[in-house]
């Protein structure tokens, strides 16, 4: 059976949207590809954006929206988080919703929200269930979330044309990457950007200082003038103990150092970038430099950054694909060796 298709941007009535996308910072990143596919479609319409207070900093500068709502609504917030919700949502009258999250919650919300009589009349989901009445006909095996997205733009009737990430920063992003570079002897396209962390609760992700470090060596070997660390608060350690191997003033740790919209201008001039599977990289692949992202317990069939120039590197072993947030030998990181990963950006070296 297939979707129903819709053609929403041929709908003079719609002209107000509200897009949902809370979580997390990968998901998010890799939606801002959808918004651009959305504004483009209703050019003259009002959109509003709710995610999660911590993904607000993303979109202060971007005018694609209208207007953000950063409504808690997680388990934690209980009843009291999905009652200011709806008390937001009620007035604006809404023409159509595409909910990019479409989770049990989001879901909820939508029920409660169509219970009051007072929800869009559109109501696009990634799932075809109640209350959206708009959606993709669902898939069997794994999908990457950019896939998942763009077959939903495509049922609502919204050409799918954006390929990679789209993160619109103010002056002030760009004036923090070049004083970052001047201060630190950073030049356009003679350095590597290492992203060697993850979430604390995502360990297994990472590939390892002493990897990482070996890393660093062999680059600078092939001429680069200079190594970067890039990074947040859960990965201080992890480059310290990555800048305590290398020694020299050539590799630049500036974990910490760097709001996440910071990154992307400095990751536009790099030569290369090698990062895990998190967030970070994500918010890197918003730049067409070359990436390379190791993936250990995670498929890259579902998680990999957007784009042409990004490519994973996965052992293959049994127990591919895992999942797990504890393991006994962590073979899957251990088999990727530092030449291996030389190797994947010999064409950028």
């Amino acid at each position: 059976m297939m979707a129903t298709s819709f053609n929403l941007p041929a709908d003079p009535r719609i002209r107000r949207i509200l897009i949902i996308k809370w979580s997390a910072l990968g998901d998010v990143v890799i939606s801002t590809a959808m918004f651009n596919d959305i504004r483009n479609a209703f050019p003259h319409a009002i959109i509003d954006l709710h995610t999660l207070p911590p993904y607000e900093q993303l979109f202060t500068d971007d005018p694609c929206f209208n207007g953000l709502c950063t409504i808690d609504v997680r388990r934690g917030e209980g009843w009291r988080g999905s009652l200011r919700w709806l008390r937001f949502m009620l007035p604006r009258d809404y023409d159509a919703v595409f909910d990019l999250q479409s989770n049990d919650r989001s879901r909820l919300l939508m029920t409660l929200w169509w219970m009051t009589g007072r929800s869009p009349r559109w109501r696009v989901g990634t799932h075809r269930r109640f209350p959206y009445n708009v959606a993709r006909e669902e898939k069997t095996g794994p999908q990457h979330v950019f896939d998942v997205l763009r077959e939903t733009l495509a049922v609502a009737g919204v050409p799918t044309l954006t390929e990679r990430p789209v993160l619109r920063l103010g002056e002030d992003h760009h004036r923090r990457c070049s004083e970052l570079m001047r201060d630190n002897g950073l030049e356009n396209g003679e350095f590597a950007i290492l992203i060697p962390g993850s979430k604390a609760g995502g360990l297994l992700k990472r590939w390892g200082a002493d990897r990482y470090a070996e890393l660093a060596v062999l680059l600078k070997e092939r001429g680069l003038k200079n190594v970067v660390l890039l990074g947040g608060p859960d990965d201080q350690e992890e480059c310290a103990r990555i800048a305590s191997r290398c020694g020299g003033g050539w590799l630049v740790n500036l974990c910490g150092l760097t709001r996440i919209l910071d990154i992307v201008p400095l990751c536009a001039v790099a030569r290369l970038i090698v990062a895990n599977d998190t967030g970070t990289a994500h918010v890197a692949s918003c730049t067409p430099t070359p990436m390379v992202v190791i993936c250990g317990p995670t498929d890259p069939r579902r998680v990999k950054p957007v784009g042409n120039n990004v490519r994973a590197l996965q052992a293959d072993i049994d127990c591919i694909n895992c999942y797990l947030k504890g393991c006994s030998h962590h073979s899957c990181m251990k088999m990727i060796t530092p030449r291996m990963v030389l190797g994947t950006l010999s064409g950028s070296l």
